[in-house]
């Protein structure tokens, strides 16, 4: 009985208590963060950024070119129904340029680009929209086609 008397007397309750339960929480929370970023980039939860190979790289100004571009994933994949967007960047294009990938991720533009008077080289710029069914992206700025003087 005395035990039990001095439990009930003993005014310091239980010391360390309550910091010990916000420091389990704090690390809790933590290696849950933790756990959730690594599980991000399994399976559906990632996305895939996609980049242009173009060929040629390089054309001629005031002169009409065929030009491919081909739309990859950094998977590796070719991205098929991807829109590719060609327009004015440093050099000019008399209208900017939209069409869909075929079933190899690729689209070939004609481009008759132009550049200024004493202006050397410019560039045209491509930008691409993957298909909103996929988890392609592009977030990243793309290649671009280089032009230059004749």
């Amino acid at each position: 009985m005395r035990s039990h008397q001095r439990f009930h007397e003993d005014e310091r309750a239980i010391e360390g208590l309550p910091i010990r339960l916000v420091i389990a929480l704090v690390v809790g929370v933590a290696c849950l963060g933790i756990m959730m970023n690594m599980l991000s980039g399994i399976g559906t939860l990632s996305q895939t950024e996609v980049d242009v190979e173009i060929e040629p790289t390089t054309v001629s100004a005031d002169a009409e070119t065929g030009v491919d571009i081909t739309v990859i994933g950094d998977d590796g994949n070719e991205v098929e129904d991807a829109t590719v967007i060609v327009s004015s960047g440093s050099a000019s294009i008399p209208e900017t340029v939209d069409e869909k990938t075929d079933s190899d991720g690729t689209v070939t533009v004609d481009l008759e680009p132009e550049i200024r008077q004493g202006q050397g080289t410019g560039t045209l710029e491509i930008d691409v929209h993957p298909p909103t069914s996929t988890d392609y992206v592009d977030e990243q700025a793309n290649s671009e086609i280089i032009v230059t003087e004749n």
